[in-house]
């Protein structure tokens, strides 16, 4: 059993799976194309518990001093 403690880690930003339906609509909204963004690999540990396929896009939220949240993509592979 994973506890709420092993879910989460204060010097580990939290990391969201995009859904498959919305990953065009996001790239088009970039303006770019999913094989432009930065790698992940599949064995982060940050992704152990989204269970992120190759091939997934991953969102990144970061606290930021200056801007409150900075939000990257990650290109599972």
């Amino acid at each position: 059993m994973v506890t709420e403690e092993q879910k989460t880690h204060y010097l580990v930003p939290e990391h969201v799976l995009i859904k498959k339906d919305k990953v065009a609509e996001l790239m088009a909204e970039l303006g770019i194309k999913k094989d432009s963004l930065p790698k992940i690999l599949k064995l982060d540990p940050a992704l152990k518990l989204l269970k992120a396929e190759k091939g997934d896009v991953v969102k990144i939220i970061r606290e930021s001093i200056t801007s409150g949240q900075a939000v990257y993509y990650r290109r599972v592979v």
